[in-house]
């Protein structure tokens, strides 16, 4: 692996993860209406999540929906790049956007990935699972060994 690379070039990065509560599949444009709905009715559930310390996301005033999208396509284009990789949670039985996944290079010396997830709080159930099923898909099918879990 490249010093500056996030993952190595021959890896093949997975694209979902399921369990009986809920699916993860990659982040993208065609999220933008039911990512924007799931955030905007959690924004004090998802600053009170670990991971989220700094209080500066997601905005109290929200996005609109354009802006939304292009922090989707953003999210999307880093993925394709393989640069950071975010997945939004799906209810298994309807598909509804229930939360966010996020795994990104670090700014913590002695990691090498710091994972993020939020759920909407009509869902806080799945905050811990979630963030548990997550742990354990990364150490079994993604590169890294230093895991910052943000709190978790």
């Amino acid at each position: 692996m490249a010093s500056d690379a996030f993952v190595p070039e021959d890896f093949e990065p997975p694209t979902s993860l399921t369990t009986e509560r809920f699916r993860l599949e990659p982040l993208g444009p065609q999220h933008n209406e039911a990512d924007l709905a799931a955030w905007t009715s959690s924004i004090e559930h998802i600053r009170a999540t670990p991971g989220y310390p700094d209080g500066s996301w997601p905005p109290f005033e929200g996005m609109s929906p354009e802006a939304n999208l292009a922090d989707l396509r953003r999210h999307a284009d880093d993925f394709a790049a393989r640069k950071g990789f975010t997945f939004t949670v799906l209810d298994p039985g309807d598909d509804d956007v229930i939360g966010c996944v996020y795994l990104y290079p670090t700014r913590s010396p002695g990691y090498d990935v710091t994972v993020q997830s939020w759920v909407r709080a009509d869902r806080a159930d799945l905050d811990g699972p979630l963030a548990d099923a997550v742990a354990a898909w990364v150490a079994t099918d993604w590169p890294w060994k230093r895991v910052d879990r943000e709190g978790r």
